[in-house]
């Protein structure tokens, strides 16, 4: 009897007393509200989530709206802020917690002016029209009627594009000129001389069968007249712009810090995707750190694979040695996909819960692959049908090489992006809100960490794949030190590209175009390092205490339980879960 009683109070003392229906209600009302004006805020974003009623709109890029937008992210802010969090269950302020950092994070942000700084060459207008009609569902006519909407607002948007960057312009708020070198060309592939070639064409395709063959001629020629009298003539309106006003004026320095505020500027980016508060000091320190350590395993990869010769020629013949490279796109794409049918059967090992959702391998789009990194990942809509895909950079083979192909398919697809983005995206009873939060830092840092699993799933074999996997981690160990040194302390371009060449195999032509990302988006490629050492830590700590009770499999599937974590909050949750453990 008195141990039923003790279970029986132990039972009521392990119930959060103090929860509230009506605090709760609020907190999910006010996801509804912020959610809702994410979507309308942002229609493209709309159409990637799947969220209903956006496909024929844009984003309105003009500094009124921009202002009115932070208006109402602040009062959502101060709305959260309002709920008595001490009358929330536990998940419940978990939820709290992450919706209330990442809408300070944006808050915080809004001090800086990055409402001006609208394209270069690895995003705006010129790519997000084409990327977003190809990603539009294509399951009846109401689906094509939106997309030819779409296509007549184009004109609307790119316009206004022009209207605020000149304004950023006039306030001496630019890219800096180096980004912005393949904007035109990119423009020119999306408007040639043929609309039929035109990427803006190319999604009106793919038919249902619900769709006769007369719609789908009435459908393609108003795509072709809407192109040809409104796009195209808008499109022009930019290219001229940007080539005679906008490029030539545009700022020289290639530092955040050179920019108004521009140190505070770069601590607020650098603690908002890595969700850690080192400073831009220790993170160099910390990457100069990283590249020593991994320099030493690459020196032993290249002692036991014969090679007679320096580091330096081992690179060079990494980079040169034509073994290492594919003649065709359609090759490398083969190659791709041979990866990840070998990786998925492997997943099982190392997960006890697997995504639902699909994915696919296809290349990146020519008229952006030239100034585009070696990959990336675009996440799938369940409610749109929509795979997630891992697209793959086919322009310039002899900058493609074989050695660098598994460690980037796992990072890109499984178990990388698309196992943590889809299983996120799959949370059972969970706000769509919260779905689709995303913490750089954890994101990348558990694409990087997915590279690492690659030994256990039967890769790296040889010595040039495992030197390809080494070669990626230093990469992403260099960016700590280059993009710290080019935005805070005073390293110029060149420097950079230096350091990245002496200390990776990776082509001069990525190298550049890495840079370059790192200049046009500061703070971001410092996620992916300082991630991938938590996930270490992490896994560490948990194989130390619990020992012969460790389980691979329910440690990464605790990881996701709660999808997207920023690292502060992920650490005291895996430290709760090894004390459960045990």
């Amino acid at each position: 009897m008195i141990k039923l009683l003790t279970f029986i109070l132990l039972g009521l003392l392990s119930l959060n007393v103090s929860a509230s229906p009506a605090e709760d209600q609020k907190l999910s009302s006010l996801f509804d509200d912020i959610w809702h004006q994410t979507m309308l805020s942002n229609p493209t974003y709309a159409t990637y989530v799947g969220y209903p009623g956006q496909n024929a709109l844009w984003p309105n890029p003009s500094v009124s709206a921009s202002a009115e937008n932070a208006a109402q992210r602040k009062e959502f802010l101060m709305d959260l802020r309002s709920i008595n969090t001490e009358r929330l269950d536990p998940d419940r302020y978990l939820e709290w917690m992450l919706v209330e950092k990442s809408l300070t994070d944006e808050v915080t942000g809004h001090a800086y002016p990055e409402q001006f700084i609208l394209l270069h060459q690895r995003t705006g207008v010129q790519q997000d029209i084409a990327d977003t009609l190809s990603m539009m569902p294509k399951f009846n006519l109401q689906d094509f009627t939106d997309r030819l909407a779409r296509l007549e607002n184009a004109e609307s948007y790119i316009r206004s594009t022009i209207e605020v960057l000149r304004e950023g312009l006039a306030k001496g708020i630019t890219p800096p000129k180096i980004t912005l070198r393949d904007v035109p060309e990119q423009i020119r592939n999306t408007i040639p001389v043929d609309i039929d070639k035109s990427p803006l064409l190319s999604s009106f395709n793919g038919f249902p069968d619900s769709i006769g063959q007369d719609e789908q001629e009435r459908i393609k020629a108003s795509a072709r007249q809407i192109i040809k009298q409104q796009v195209y003539p808008a499109f022009e309106s930019l290219l001229q712009f940007l080539e005679d006003e906008y490029i030539p004026n545009a700022k020289t320095s290639i530092a955040l810090i050179d920019m108004p505020n521009g140190a505070e500027w770069y601590r607020h980016r650098a603690k908002s995707f890595t969700t850690s508060n080192l400073t831009p000091k220790q993170i160099h320190q910390l990457g100069l750190s990283e590249v020593k350590r991994i320099r030493q395993e690459m020196d032993k990869v290249i002692a036991t694979s014969g090679f007679d010769g320096t580091f330096e020629e081992f690179t060079y013949f990494l980079r040169t040695d034509p073994q290492f490279y594919m003649t065709s796109a359609d090759d490398l794409m083969v190659g791709y996909r041979d990866i990840a049918k070998r990786a998925d059967p492997e997943l099982a090992k190392l997960f006890g819960k697997l995504p639902r959702m699909p994915y696919g391998v296809i290349a990146i789009p020519d008229y952006a692959a030239k100034s585009q990194t070696t990959a990336y990942y675009w996440g799938g809509s369940t409610k749109d049908g929509r795979p997630g895909y891992f697209y793959a950079n086919t322009y310039a083979l002899n900058t493609r090489p074989t050695w660098e192909m598994e460690a980037l398919t796992l990072h890109e697809a499984m178990p990388g992006h698309h196992l943590q983005i889809s299983l996120a995206q799959e949370l059972p009873e969970t706000h769509p809100l919260l779905q689709n939060l995303s913490y750089t830092g954890f994101v990348e840092g558990w694409g990087l960490y997915a590279e690492s699993l690659g030994v256990e799933m039967g890769f790296y074999t040889d010595p040039y794949s495992k030197f390809g996997q080494l070669t990626y981690e230093m990469w992403r160990a260099v960016r700590l030190v280059v993009d710290t040194g080019m935005h805070m302390f005073d390293w110029d371009r060149q420097k950079a590209i230096d350091y990245f060449a002496s200390n990776t195999a990776k082509s001069q032509h990525d190298i550049e175009v890495e840079i370059d990302r790192y200049i046009s988006w500061p703070g971001q490629a410092l996620a992916y390092k300082i991630g991938e050492l938590k996930f270490k830590e992490l896994r560490a700590r948990a194989t130390k205490k619990l020992g012969v009770k460790f389980d691979l499999r329910a440690f990464h599937d605790q990881l996701h339980v709660k999808g997207a974590l920023p690292m502060d909050i992920l650490d005291k949750r895996m430290d709760q879960w090894i004390e459960a453990q045990l």
